[in-house]
């Protein structure tokens, strides 16, 4: 009997329709089109306004039951990565369940930065390969406008709000999630977080004016790490099973800036063509930057392709994720 795998059987993304531009920018912050475009690949980004994360997370997961034809009622998991929560408790996997009408699932938030949505699905992929469980949804999803200091040209134009859900379910056809590597690195805590916000640092008027409350980044040091780390460990995935660059149909890098995705697959032996891009468009959505590249990539996807999935996030955190596309277009 064939081993159960689990495979990505559906996948819905979604943006919220105000549009921060380049342009734009530059008349909040000490910038420009030409700046941002060449050091990030950035043209433009979605702004979730008035609400919170969840709600770019219900549009993804009701547009994912829809085109899956699935109830509420089969889902039995669901976990939610993100590192912007609609509350520091309850888990906003908790509120995107009880918004989608989902009442027979457990489910949970998981936090790893950039690097959360393929921690999550190895995470759910699992709880399928044990046979426990049948229908389960992974979201990853950032409402990032929420901790950016939009006078910090460092960090303001690179970053956007969205996200995905993807529906994996078992399989015994070889298709699905193949192998994952995972690392972390505490150390990179100096040079990629928020200062306050949490136990070490509760909220105050102190803290609140002195700007603790966004994303500190120390781009040279984060650039330098994500490229060597999202590179040596998709190469290594690929060297464990047996693929060479040839054999690879696409790679599936984090949205980070399009200089780091092209140094990745410069290390990778991996022409353009088959590296998914979205950057230009939305950003860095840190948790939704994969799940926004397989929605878009979904029509191009046949049953059988061979796909890496590799991300860096603060903490450090990176990894890869190998699978085999389960399904063609629809």
């Amino acid at each position: 009997m064939s081993k159960i795998k689990a495979a990505i059987t559906g996948v819905h993304g979604w943006v919220p329709e105000d549009i921060l531009t380049n342009k734009e920018l530059a008349t909040m912050v000490d910038t420009s089109d030409e700046w941002i475009l060449t050091r990030t690949g950035i043209k433009e980004r979605h702004i979730l306004k008035d609400k919170a994360t969840s709600e770019i997370a219900v549009h993804a997961v009701n547009g994912l039951l829809e085109k899956t034809n699935t109830s509420p009622d089969e889902i039995d998991f669901l976990i939610c990565t993100t590192i912007t929560p609609d509350m520091v408790f309850p888990a906003t996997a908790n509120i995107i369940c009880d918004k989608c009408g989902i009442k027979n699932a457990f489910s949970y938030d998981i936090e790893a930065a950039c690097s959360g949505f393929i921690y999550s699905i190895a995470t759910a992929s699992k709880f399928i390969e044990s046979g426990t469980h049948k229908k389960v949804i992974v979201v990853g999803v950032d409402k990032m406008s929420s901790i950016i200091d939009y006078t910090d040209r460092q960090t303001c134009v690179i970053f956007g709000d969205g996200g995905g859900a993807v529906l994996l379910e078992p399989n015994k056809d070889g298709v699905g999630i193949i192998d994952s590597i995972f690392q972390s690195d505490g150390l990179g805590a100096a040079h990629l977080h928020m200062k306050a916000g949490g136990s070490l640092k509760p909220a105050s008027h102190e803290t609140i004016d002195a700007k603790e409350h966004f994303v500190y980044q120390e781009g040279k040091v984060v650039f330098k790490f994500a490229v060597t780390k999202m590179a040596d460990s998709a190469i290594e995935i690929m060297g464990k099973n047996n693929i060479t660059s040839e054999d690879m149909d696409w790679l599936v890098p984090h949205q980070a800036n399009t200089r780091i995705i092209e140094a990745v697959a410069k290390r990778m032996n991996i022409p353009k063509e088959k590296v998914m891009i979205n950057i230009e468009k939305y950003g860095n959505t840190t948790c939704g930057t994969i799940p926004l590249l397989l929605w878009e990539w979904e029509n191009k996807l046949k049953k059988g392709d061979r796909l890496v999935m590799t991300a860096f996030g603060g903490g450090f955190t990176w990894g890869s994720i190998y699978l085999k596309w389960a399904y063609d277009p629809k």
